[in-house]
């Protein structure tokens, strides 16, 4: 498991799990959560970063660059022209190249815009980024995107901030063997357990925030996602048991008396 680093854009990441830093409490909270996580990346809200005025207390104050990556998402953008101009300020103000970029087309259910997202990537990456789109459950727009030049695609598993869990496994599946880039499931998480699904699947990594940040215990459950990612993906790796209906004894009959 420890040459079993998620690989993106040639880089390796000795965690699956990526952790977002918005809806905390407490700056100090979010701290030791992402510790616990065991994450490497963290994402960031380009928006809710101020950016012209780093004398004031910003959540930046409190994340160990040395000790993570910082992703910056485009979290709060309705079109491309929106999300690319939020992607270009976040790398002029030193944040990074890389974006998960988001493009949200509805503000009830936050579901992408695939046509914009689409649009979106093809810009950023001739622009030198390294995308990340968070995108729909769909095998077809993973592919495009894939072929627009996208590091990952990071479809939703369930809503954003629901905490249902993985409500469509097929096609995360299909995903999986559509594409030949890094498949990682970002939204919809709501306990380990879900993470662990994801895993299961064969995903390559899980993207999470509100499930850690609204816990009751942010802390634990950070590090209860740390398990439950590591355990999902040395299931995936190990091989499940096929799927019977009916009952297989544990103990073989042949040679027990009767």
């Amino acid at each position: 498991m420890k040459d079993d680093g998620l690989v993106l854009a040639g880089k390796t990441f000795q965690s699956r799990l990526i952790v977002g830093t918005g809806k905390y409490a407490t700056f100090p909270i979010m701290r030791e959560a992402l510790e616990k996580s065991g994450a490497k990346i963290v994402t960031v809200a380009v928006r809710r970063i101020n950016i012209s005025d780093r004398s004031r207390e910003s959540l930046l104050d409190f994340i160990d660059t040395n000790r993570f990556m910082l992703l910056p998402n485009t979290a709060g953008c309705y079109n491309a022209e929106d999300a690319i101009r939020t992607a270009q300020l976040g790398r002029e103000a030193g944040l990074s190249e890389w974006v998960k970029l988001e493009v949200i087309g509805d503000e009830k259910t936050l579901f992408p815009d695939t046509s914009a997202l689409l649009e979106a990537t093809r810009v950023l990456v001739k622009d030198g980024f390294v995308v990340l789109p968070y995108t729909n459950d769909d095998p077809i727009m993973a592919r495009k995107l894939q072929d627009a030049g996208a590091a990952a695609v990071m479809p939703l598993g369930a809503p954003i901030g629901s905490g249902i869990g993985i409500q469509n496994p097929a096609n995360l599946r299909i995903i999986r063997e559509t594409v030949s880039i890094p498949v990682i499931v970002d939204a919809g998480v709501g306990t380990a357990s879900d993470a662990t699904v994801a895993m299961e699947l064969g995903c390559d990594g899980v993207l999470m925030n509100t499930a850690i940040a609204c816990a009751h215990n942010p802390i634990a459950m950070a590090e209860a996602m740390n398990h439950a990612v590591l355990a999902g993906r040395l299931a995936f790796l190990a091989g499940r048991i096929p799927r019977k209906l009916y009952a297989s004894a544990s103990s073989p009959l042949e040679g027990i008396s009767r």
